[in-house]
């Protein structure tokens, strides 16, 4: 049997790396007595199956991983949220798990989009409407990345599938002081694509004009699409849930 979690990440916890968050999975399992399915050979792990890594700093609403279980009639799903939330860091939410088809897709291919909020930091103010409109009037985005050791220019304008400027940000100073309208900026809200390479928040806010970086940003939701619609992970693979799953537009 395999069973999908959705989970928050919120708070100090952002600063754990997302193999450190797998970590903190595998001990919850292992604390809650779980029969959690093993792999074969001569070092078996449990076989949990995270989606999209999410990058160290970043907040979220909406993480998935799904968990096989060897023996479906010693787990009750519907108890599962609060029964792991305890065992995990603080930020670390169950809010709800499902039985998925052991046959889906997993969660790193079928994920085709992330919604994001988004600081974007560095911006003079009131240049943020204008920065946001003429991003999306561009024919093309370039950007140089590193792949393989190599630079190579992509065009990130087809990975941004949706973008709207929330509100305007007042400059905040740093630790050790500084300037605090240099720091100025908006807050938005993204749709960003992840195939084939995904776009990362903060060359989003790169692209929005020179000197300008993303402050704090969190992941609202993930989306499989299917038949032409978007779906919530746990929406598109369940059987049964603990509650009515819910999304961010």
């Amino acid at each position: 049997m395999r069973v999908r979690f959705r989970f928050t990440k919120l708070g100090k916890v952002r600063f754990i790396s997302h193999r450190d968050v797998a970590r903190c999975w595998e001990r919850a399992l292992r604390r809650a007595e779980l029969p959690v399915a093993l792999t074969e050979g001569f070092n078996p792990r449990p076989k949990v199956h995270f989606g999209l890594a999410l990058p160290t700093g970043a907040e979220s609403l909406g993480e998935y991983l799904d968990v096989d279980f060897r023996d479906a009639e010693a787990v009750d799903v519907d108890a599962l949220a609060t029964r792991l939330t305890p065992l995990l860091p603080d930020g670390v939410d169950v809010e709800a798990a499902a039985v998925i088809d052991t046959s889906a897709t997993s969660l790193q291919e079928a994920v085709t989009s992330c919604s994001w909020t988004i600081e974007a930091r560095g911006l003079a103010p009131g240049q943020g409407r204008a920065a946001v409109d003429a991003l999306l009037a561009a024919a093309a985005v370039p950007v140089v990345r590193q792949r393989k050791g190599r630079d190579v220019a992509d065009d990130i304008r087809p990975y941004i599938l949706h973008l709207s400027l929330i509100r305007d940000l007042e400059g905040v100073a740093g630790p050790t002081g500084g300037d605090p309208v240099a720091a100025a900026g908006i807050e938005l809200h993204a749709e960003l694509g992840t195939k084939p390479r995904g776009l990362r928040p903060a060359e989003l806010a790169a692209a929005l004009g020179p000197g300008v970086h993303e402050g704090r940003i969190c992941r609202n939701q993930q989306w499989i699409t299917i038949d032409g619609a978007r779906q919530e992970p746990l929406l598109a693979g369940a059987t049964s849930s603990t509650r009515a799953p819910v999304g961010a537009p």
